[in-house]
């Protein structure tokens, strides 16, 4: 048996035990099977553990259970630069053979190719299961609308890569583009590789030429040139663990970002590569300490304790990645070099540390939740919802959320969605919550009451979309965050409460309004539903109205002209009376 095998099927158990009722709501009943679901299970994991995400929003991404065309999870980013990128997962689970020596079957990987090739045909028609052709249909909207796609595909697996070179050629003979395509293998050494419990990385950094080295402000720093080599050798040692600190996953050669593309077209280029150096911003390190022979005059060798990337592990990773393709084998490596700005910053001095993060990695599009958490509206929030009765999460948790926890993501976009009236960045903005639209979202105004309310709305459309009942409408799955608006909307007009003066609506009229959501919650909802299909109506007329487009529809806002006045500007007459 290997060791590590076991640790995760360990995992899979558990994961497919404690969220039994939720993957059999998700998956539907073959999710009771135990074999099944813990296969569904160990796609979870993948999916938590490379997309850096928590139980929940992994659990969004879950599209197994007959169907599903070798798509076993998708997920959609965020737009950035006009271009987006798509994560598939397919798994193939061994529960009787943890040896990890089985390799990734073939037609999973014909499989894999099919699906690629299926989601960016927008004529092709195949027979998918109802969430995954919405996913797809998702996808399609974004390309009709000029959005470029990135493809990422892992396939995942507790065994070895396909290993016969009739899997390779598969993919080979399809000839994706390499910068748009990319295949990826995941087992359970590059999932322990992610989760495992950080530990202090000590190393030795060979700095060629001159340095900078200087004491400042109570702390030290050492500026200077590490060739790629180094670097990449550095990351074949300590992997992803150099990466704790840092807010940005890697993104792949395939991402949206297409620095990683310049980077590696920057080594591959014989004459370019000695110009690295030049092209690229460098790389910010910190340690506890670090110490070298201050006699000499250059070439240092700098013993480091408590290493971690907290810029620049985007440009490592693809370093690491190109060397790797390379082999060594490449001419002019070694005047391949990169500016290291290596930082020693006290064990005590966290702050410090997630300061310095956060500046050097705020010029790119990141998720900011957890540099965030500390902020005072943050904190504010934090204690206002523990006096309700309920948990507010300021910061990602790789556990499972509970009905009484509030993570700030889901407030984020609960609120936005609610009290914001903005229900199409809400869903497809999500990377900007806590960037651009933190200020909007996470105003002085807000208060624990409102973003608890917001919240129980919107997880009543949330549990509709994600469990939606028999004869539901074909808008559904894109819906939810136009639903959670209308629900606030009915609930402030039977509170008596106009949208102007969301003020009153504090810790006084709380509990009325939490038995309102109780009692009258699901129906909020089946009007907001009403209101929404006669918003498509006013629309599309009598017209079919597919799932692409619809898909686009609520991506772009269409809707909020057409669905008429909010209950709430009834008041509007109302209030104009008592101001004369």
């Amino acid at each position: 048996m290997n060791f590590t095998a076991s640790i995760i099927d360990q995992q899979v158990r558990g994961l497919a035990e404690r969220l039994r009722t939720d993957l059999v709501e998700v998956l539907g009943k073959v999710a009771m099977d135990d074999t099944f679901r813990r296969s569904a299970a160990f796609v979870l994991l993948c999916a938590k553990s490379m997309l850096g995400v928590g139980e929940e929003e992994a659990l969004e991404c879950m599209t197994e259970g007959g169907n599903d065309f070798g798509v076993d999870a998708i997920y959609v980013s965020d737009v950035a630069e006009d271009e987006f990128t798509v994560t598939l997962f397919q798994g193939k689970y061994k529960h009787n053979n943890l040896e990890g020596t089985a390799g990734f079957p073939e037609d999973g990987v014909l499989k894999a190719v099919n699906a690629v090739r299926f989601l960016c045909d927008l004529r092709a028609k195949v027979d998918v299961n109802r969430r995954l052709e919405a996913k797809i249909e998702e996808v399609r909207s974004l390309i009709v609308d000029g959005y470029i796609p990135r493809v990422r595909f892992l396939l995942c697996n507790n065994g070895m890569p396909w290993q016969r070179p009739e899997a390779q050629a598969i993919i080979d003979r399809e000839d994706f583009p390499p910068d748009r395509v990319f295949f990826e293998h995941v087992n359970h050494e590059t999932l322990i590789q992610i989760i495992q419990a950080p530990k202090p990385i000590k190393d030795t950094i060979l700095f060629s030429g001159k340095a900078i080295v200087e004491d400042f402000n109570f702390s030290r720093v050492f500026i200077g040139k590490v060739s790629v080599r180094e670097i990449a050798r550095i990351m074949d040692t300590h992997g992803d663990r150099l990466l704790e600190r840092n807010i940005r996953r890697y993104l792949g050669l395939q991402s949206g970002h297409r620095v990683n593309l310049d980077i590696r077209k920057t080594l591959l280029h014989e004459e370019e590569r000695p110009n690295f150096f030049f092209y690229n911003n460098g790389i910010t390190l910190i340690c506890n300490r670090f110490d070298h022979d201050a006699l000499q005059k250059g070439d240092y060798r700098v013993l480091v304790e408590g290493l971690q990337i907290i810029n620049g592990g985007q440009t490592c990773k693809t370093i690491q990645t190109t060397l790797s393709d390379l082999r060594g084998g490449a001419a002019n490596l070694d005047i391949a070099f990169v500016l290291v700005r290596l930082y020693q910053i006290s064990e005590k001095s966290s702050a410090l540390a997630s300061t310095i993060t956060y500046t050097t990695n705020s010029q790119n599009p990141v998720d900011l939740r957890d540099l965030r958490s500390n902020d005072p509206i943050q904190q504010r929030l934090d204690l206002s919802i523990r006096e309700l009765g309920y948990t507010y999460r300021r910061q990602r948790s790789d556990s499972g959320s509970r009905g009484a926890d509030i993570t700030s993501g889901t407030a984020a976009e609960a609120v936005l969605s609610v009290w914001g009236r903005r229900p199409q960045q809400a869903k497809f903005m999500s990377s900007e919550h806590f960037g651009k639209l933190y200020g909007e979202i996470f105003n002085e105004s807000l208060n624990g009451e409102q973003a608890v309310l917001a919240v129980l709305l919107f997880r009543i459309a949330e549990n509709k979309r994600r469990r939606p009942p028999v004869g539901a409408p074909d808008f559904l799955p894109y819906a939810s965050c136009f639903s959670a608006m209308l629900m606030g909307e009915y609930l402030l007009e039977d509170l008596g409460i106009s949208p102007e003066r969301l003020e009153q609506l504090d810790h006084r009229r709380f509990s009325e309004a939490r038995a309102l959501v109780e009692q009258r919650g699901e129906q909020y909802f089946e009007r907001a539903t009403d209101r929404l299909q006669q918003a498509l109506r006013r629309l599309y007329g009598e017209q079919p109205v597919s799932l692409q487009r619809l898909a686009a529809t609520f991506r772009r806002g269409d809707l909020l002209e057409y669905l008429g006045p909010f209950p709430g500007d009834l008041f509007d007459d109302v209030e104009r009376d008592l101001d004369a």
